[in-house]
């Protein structure tokens, strides 16, 4: 049995606590959260923009501390899963792992390239293991791309677009406070980054073109450049004023003998699929794959089945490793860079 402590209850507290539920062999033994209505298991405040909202939860058994130091001297803890604010990453994975802890953070690693190179450092330090919740790789259709792609079933990789639009996140406070959340650079597009990252390795330069709000990105567009001979690799992301959209995404890929469509968004309150999963074929073919599920909350369950995995059999993440991650965050902070100076900037 892995013992679990999870930092922070806000929705991706809420979603990580509803997929342990689904898994054997691990149990959710103790809480951190400083809101009190959070911690007595009120829950109804919790909103995101996917999946469930929030309800009155059974916390019954489940220790609960109000600070860090609480959690972390629980004793018999494996692992950390920290679902706090990205401006706390850094500290509370550092404090998680000189604890001897192994930790699962949730994305974005943090929120520059300087803490999270110290996060992968104090795990090296520490012989702990270091995962970050990227959960993009485990969605069903991003994960046939990632097979696709890796296993070179349809030729090697010639390009690709991705896409990441959301409304204005109005509940996020400081959603564009770059010392707290970053904005859709580092809290929503470090998806992307991180899955280009993964099935292309990491770029030579980023162009980004786009507009900025205050210090952070609010709309861009980057391509990717990588050494010759190159994929041509592109994404969009940001937000868009308008709340009657509030989640987009999708991708375009280009194999040597296949492309892949998918493009999906929340239209209201329905989530409409306006391209499933469409492998156009040489011969003229249609594939429309069978996926594994629609249930938004499963690629959660599948990821952390992988943190379970890599702690049982001490084998690293080609996922969800910390460098990998640290690397995502290095690429925004380049397009960021690009964006400001309006030109190409070195990786």
């Amino acid at each position: 049995m892995i013992n679990v402590g999870i930092a922070g209850i806000g929705f991706m507290g809420m979603i990580h606590y509803l997929a342990y539920q689904k898994i054997r062999g691990v149990k959710v033994r103790a809480m951190c959260e400083k809101d009190k209505k959070r911690l007595a298991g009120d829950w109804r405040s919790i909103k995101g923009n996917f999946g469930p909202q929030g309800t009155m939860m059974d916390l019954a058994g489940i220790a609960r501390y109000a600070e860090l130091d609480g959690l972390l001297a629980h004793a018999n803890l494996d692992l950390i899963d920290i679902c706090l604010p990205p401006s706390l990453h850094a500290d509370v994975a550092v404090a998680a792992l000189k604890a001897g802890k192994h930790v699962f953070c949730e994305k974005p690693i943090a929120l520059n390239p300087t803490d999270a190179k110290r996060m992968v450092k104090a795990a090296e330090k520490a012989g702990k293991m270091l995962m970050i919740g990227h959960v993009l790789p485990f969605f069903p259709e991003y994960r046939f791309a990632y097979d696709a792609i890796t296993s070179r079933r349809y030729g090697k990789l010639l390009g690709m677009h991705v896409k990441r639009i959301i409304s204005d996140p109005l509940w996020l406070p400081d959603f564009y406070n770059p010392a707290v959340c970053g904005g859709p650079m580092i809290d929503l597009h470090v998806h992307d980054a991180h899955f280009v990252r993964v099935v292309c390795g990491m770029p030579a330069a980023v162009h980004t073109v786009g507009s900025m709000r205050g210090e952070v990105a609010e709309r861009f567009t980057t391509q990717f450049l990588f050494e010759n001979p190159s994929p041509m690799v592109s994404a969009s992301c940001g937000v868009i004023n308008q709340q009657g959209r509030p989640f987009t995404h999708g991708f375009e890929i280009y194999l040597e003998r296949a492309t892949l469509l998918f493009d999906a968004a929340s239209i209201g309150k329905d989530w409409v699929v306006a391209y499933p999963l469409t492998v156009f074929a040489d011969d003229g073919e249609l594939l429309r794959p069978t996926l594994s599920s629609t249930d938004p909350c499963d690629p959660f369950v599948a990821e952390i089945k992988e943190v379970l995995h890599c702690i049982r059999t001490r084998k690293p993440s080609r996922l969800l490793a910390a460098q990998l991650a640290c690397d995502a965050i290095v690429l925004c902070d380049k397009q960021t860079e690009s964006l400001q100076r309006r030109r190409a900037v070195k990786v």
